[in-house]
């Protein structure tokens, strides 16, 4: 019989696999700002706060912190060079006015981990403590990205549409939060596991929604808005 280490590990390296898909669903998005040398009307706004979602998860994933992650550092690891990547095409094509935002934003990013590493370190001792404070934290992140996706729900249900919410982001969503809530469930991990507990539940709002409005959907029409904004609510683990 499998022991529950070996299943972890498993489901954990098809859970890398499939957050490793989802990072890189932006791509599009990004060929096209680097071939048109312009941001057009995309935002890095969900780029650049999933740049820390990756950095706290990392820090989360530390020995010093919670031992046995191994699988929760390589994804967000990687993870955290896409959005590196990603933050950086922006800062070559966008204006003036949206750099500044950017590395303001990073700068504050950069202070509040700086910090979060400082109080973990220097004033708590022991894993139980550490991953506590920084799990509760995760889990916060996670939360509010979890929130961006309903501005979308809430365009689908007002407009009956599914045009601007593609079937293949909500599956990718869902499927990333469901192995991540098995691999957090497995050995318990609290703080794996509500968070995507949370996006499995939204994955499956999605879905429900496409299925149910997917016929009232009216794809050749023109929208007033001719670019849209990837969403790109990061993983959990």
């Amino acid at each position: 019989m499998m022991s529950s280490d070996k299943a972890r590990t498993i489901v954990g390296i098809f859970g890398n696999v499939i957050s490793a898909c989802l990072f890189l669903s932006p791509l599009p998005t990004f060929v096209k700002i680097w071939k048109d040398k312009q941001v057009h009307g995309f935002k890095p706004d969900p780029y650049v706060a999933t740049v820390l979602n990756c950095a706290m998860w990392v820090f989360y994933g530390l020995p010093i912190v919670h031992p046995d992650s191994l699988l929760v550092i390589t994804i967000n690891g990687g993870g955290f060079a896409i959005e590196i990547i990603y933050v950086t095409i922006f800062l070559v094509y966008a204006g003036s006015a949206m750099r500044k935002k950017i590395c303001i934003a990073l700068l504050v990013e950069v202070i509040f981990l700086a910090i979060v590493v400082f109080i973990t370190l220097t004033f708590l001792h022991g894993h139980k403590d550490r991953s506590m404070l920084v799990g509760i934290l995760c889990i916060l992140f996670n939360i509010i990205m979890y929130i961006s996706p309903l501005t979308v729900m809430r365009r689908v249900i007002v407009t009956k549409s599914v045009k601007y919410m593609p079937l293949t982001l909500s599956l990718a969503n869902f499927a990333n939060g469901a192995i991540w809530f098995a691999y957090a469930f497995i050995k318990l991990d609290p703080y794996v596991l509500i968070p995507n507990g949370l996006g499995t539940l939204s994955g499956v709002v999605q879905i429900f929604l496409y299925v149910t409005y997917y016929k009232s959907t009216k794809w050749d029409e023109e929208d007033e808005k001719t670019t849209r904004e990837v969403e790109m609510p990061g993983t959990n683990a």
